[in-house]
């Protein structure tokens, strides 16, 4: 189970005046055949190699990992390892505090609550993105449902289920919905600060 932490001030969160910008994270361009909506901060960015892991250090796949859904099976454990590999790989893990312990916790649950809204509500996701600049760590989780995710208000917390967009909304700096005009599905997205 993971906590709920208030995440500390500074620029990490909404844009403000309702700006859409968010911060620009490095992306693997999308196939022609397969173009993908993309979330934003999550815009292709040539030549560029952001840090990946906390403190600066450069990762090897630039800080962006993919993982296509579509036919998978077990795709919530599944979306997990992966997430866990890549926080892995970039220093999150192993946890040498209970606050990163935590904020990796955090992570993993958010995850698991996109992967499953997607499953649950927009007919399957298609593909699960997890990019981390050093500073945010951001998950898109992009489906084929037409819906729109929205916390459920008002919160019940002793009512079974319900409570994923509550709990990403509780967890993440920030989060949203970005939809390509004319296709079908969306890209949902969250942003997570990287421990300290």
């Amino acid at each position: 189970m993971s906590t709920t932490r208030q995440q500390p001030p500074g620029d990490l969160g909404p844009e403000p005046d309702g700006a859409d910008a968010a911060p620009a994270l490095p992306v693997v361009p999308p196939e022609p055949a397969a173009a993908a909506p993309v979330a934003p901060g999550l815009s292709a960015m040539p030549g560029a190699a952001a840090p990946g892991a906390p403190g600066g250090a450069a990762s090897p796949d630039g800080g962006l990992r993919r993982l296509a859904l579509g036919s998978a099976s077990g795709i919530v454990p599944l979306a997990r390892d992966f997430t866990r590999q890549a926080l892995h790989d970039w220093g999150w893990l192993p946890a040498a505090t209970a606050d990163r312990r935590a904020a990796a916790e955090d992570v993993l649950l958010v995850v698991s609550e996109l992967v499953t809204n997607a499953c649950l509500h927009a007919d399957g996701p298609e593909e699960l993105r997890v990019a981390c600049d050093g500073k945010v760590l951001r998950l898109a989780v992009t489906d084929r449902g037409a819906g729109q995710p929205a916390p459920r208000t008002p919160h019940r917390a002793g009512r079974p289920g319900g409570h994923g967009m509550f709990i990403v909304q509780r967890l993440c700096l920030d989060w949203g919905v970005v939809r390509t005009p004319g296709a079908a599905g969306k890209t949902v997205w969250a942003e997570l600060a990287a421990p300290v």
